[in-house]
């Protein structure tokens, strides 16, 4: 089966595009879990990259599900057990490889964003989007649920009150009504979204990759745990963060006067 995700780099900045127009960029019923959480699994092992894109070709950005593959769920041929285990090894592989990646995930939403397609760019931790972009909790209108975590996602970006109107509805916001739910961070010309987003990327990553690491995985520390259990952490990670080559650097530079010189 041929590839549907395509990795570039641009320096520090790794972008991760979704690369199968003809399924709208489904993350099912080809190798696009795969694919991604490899792509995570490189980001873990190389710490010279600082931050990653997530976007996508063509119209839109990932249909979500193949819903046709979805079919064979509903004969007596797969069994309630084989389901379960096809979204525990499946499209929850990649929510969880998302969800753990360690750099900061900018997705560049450049068309529809629908069921697990929309729920991916929830684990990415900043969204700028196209102005032909969409975004869809669209599960309920073919009678399922969010398998791939979305519940979970969805609530910690927009808020509870808009998470269920979106996910009761299955009703897509078009782009000026995901900036103003908080959605997405920024809306720009279809033209303009691929360097919009390198924009921002290179802005974050002129900074030291092991902080940037360590100020993401203390974000989301503080997503679900406790005040003091985040503040044990922080004096922890802030120990290695003082000890480290590239603060050195950075006080040096502000010091001297100079723009510092990372090198991770």
């Amino acid at each position: 089966m041929a590839n549907v995700v395509t990795l570039t780099r641009e320096g520090p900045i790794l972008i991760i595009t979704l690369d199968d127009p003809t399924s709208r960029n489904a993350l099912t019923g080809n190798t696009a879990v795969d694919e991604i959480v490899a792509a995570t699994e490189m980001i873990a092992r190389d710490t010279s990259i600082r931050v990653a894109i997530v976007t996508a070709k063509g119209p839109a950005f990932s249909s979500g599900g193949n819903v046709k593959d979805m079919l064979r769920f509903t004969t007596d041929e797969v069994s309630g057990t084989e389901i379960r285990q096809w979204y525990l090894n499946g499209i929850q592989r990649l929510t969880r490889a998302m969800h753990a990646c360690e750099v900061p995930m900018i997705a560049a939403v450049n068309g529809a964003a629908a069921g697990a397609g929309f729920d991916l760019t929830c684990m990415c931790d900043i969204r700028i989007a196209s102005e032909n972009a969409t975004f869809a909790e669209s599960f309920v209108r073919i009678g399922i649920i969010p398998g791939d975590g979305g519940a979970w996602l969805l609530p910690r970006v927009v808020g509870l009150s808009k998470a269920m109107e979106m996910a009761f509805t299955g009703e897509a916001l078009n782009a000026a009504e995901a900036l103003a739910c908080g959605l997405v961070s920024c809306v720009v010309p279809p033209d303009a979204l691929l360097d919009t987003a390198l924009e921002l990327a290179r802005k974050i990553a002129k900074n030291p990759g092991h902080a940037l690491r360590m100020t993401k995985r203390l974000i989301r520390e503080g997503q679900t745990n406790t005040l003091d259990s985040v503040l044990n952490t922080s004096a922890a990670l802030q120990s290695v963060a003082h000890k480290s080559p590239q603060h050195r650097e950075a006080v040096l530079a502000f010091i001297e006067k100079r723009p510092p010189n990372f090198m991770d």
